[in-house]
């Protein structure tokens, strides 16, 4: 195996796919905001715009849309999702900036197309417009880098629209989540990673493959980017030890179960992880949901009495049971970890593989783990 073909991680294994990487409604949002400030303070749309993502990628973006009144400035781009089959494929995304007082800040409506959040347990707090915290903060570096360049304050707000987007929101779990009205705005890395099935599959073994011809004895399945953070700080694993594994569990356990490793790490979000505790190998929404009743289950093990335990099966979302049981002392992030890996060695059948699991929340915080077994 040559020098380059031995190179692992999460960017070796998309290069392995083939298939072509797209953007986030995010980053589509940043590129439009930045496009739209841009000339609310100069009276020229930067065209393509070019934004800078978290890991430091500068994509290009062409506008399909600009509107510039005395009052405000709109742009829009139209979102690529790459090879990914992803429903927000095509859809245009805009995005108009108005200026406010001094000492305002940057501030966030919904447009048409984009959802407001109306329940409980979700990374906003109800009323806001579901534009998520990494887009939030994107857009709010991107303003302020505007601004210094042309020597404004930088208070502005930003309502983020989608064409259609409430039609398109229906084929998507926002309205079992409360966030009506339409789409959310989503990404934490402003990259749509592709999935197909057996690509991404047939990726994980390679990891798994060039991690142990590089003598790695631990190595971490994550399942997305934030987590392979998290995890790197915990255990200062080097990238070639690093699987992504998407919502793809089964495929990393089954290949490790066969091809073994001294210790296998997951770390993933706590909802995802839920459901690889409650017996799911697919953690993909469309393949599996979080179940409340048996998260119900495990606090009342934990210790929840009878109104907590009711409370948790009627819980919004995952994240909404972890925080009643937090706030009740019940460590269901712990619960959930231990559970999962348990789940996973069972999947292992006894191969030689100590496993040990990380619970995340959405900013990367460890919100449960288990002891390695």
């Amino acid at each position: 195996m040559s020098s380059s073909e031995a190179k692992g991680g999460r960017s070796a294994q998309l290069k392995h796919t083939g298939l072509r990487p797209g953007w986030t409604t995010g980053a589509c949002a940043t590129g439009a905001a930045t496009a739209a400030y841009t000339a609310l303070l100069t009276g020229d749309f930067p065209d393509p715009v070019t934004i800078t993502l978290p890991k430091g990628q500068t994509p290009a973006f062409a506008l399909a849309a600009e509107e510039l009144t005395g009052s405000f400035a709109m742009a829009g781009i139209v979102k690529d999702a790459g090879d990914d089959p992803d429903v927000t494929h095509g859809a245009l995304v805009r995005a108009t900036v108005r200026r406010l007082p001094a000492g305002s800040g940057v501030v966030f409506r919904a447009g048409p197309g984009v959802g407001t959040i109306t329940r409980p347990g979700l990374p906003l707090p109800v009323g806001e417009p579901a534009v998520n915290p990494v887009p939030r903060q994107m857009m709010r570096d991107h303003v302020a880098s505007v601004a210094r360049a042309h020597g404004d304050g930088g208070d502005v707000e930003i309502t983020i629209s989608v064409d259609h987007g409430e039609e398109i929101a229906r084929s998507t779990w926002n309205p079992r989540l409360g966030i009506l009205g339409g789409l959310s705005i989503l990404g934490t890395t402003g990259i749509v990673v592709p999935y197909s099935c057996s690509a991404w599959i047939d990726s994980i073994r390679r990891g798994v493959d060039v991690a142990r011809a590089a003598g790695r004895t631990h190595v971490a399945g994550c399942t997305g980017s934030t987590s392979e953070k998290t995890v790197t700080a915990v255990y200062g694993l080097p990238e070639d030890a690093l699987l992504d594994m998407g919502d793809f569990a089964g495929a990393v356990l089954k290949y490790v179960r066969r091809h073994p490793v001294d210790r296998l790490t997951i770390c993933g979000g706590f909802a995802k992880l839920s459901k690889l505790a409650a017996g799911h190998l697919d953690l993909h929404s469309a393949r599996s949901q979080v179940d409340k009743g048996f998260l119900a289950e495990l606090a009342r093990r934990g210790g929840a009495d009878e109104t907590l335990t009711a409370e948790v099966a009627n819980a919004n979302t995952g994240l909404a049971a972890l925080q009643l049981c937090g706030a009740a002392g019940v460590p269901l992030g712990d619960l959930v970890a231990v559970a999962a890996r348990d789940e996973a060695l069972a999947v292992l059948r006894g191969a030689p593989v100590a496993v040990d699991v990380i619970c995340i929340d959405r900013a990367g915080a460890v919100v449960g783990r288990s002891a390695v077994r």
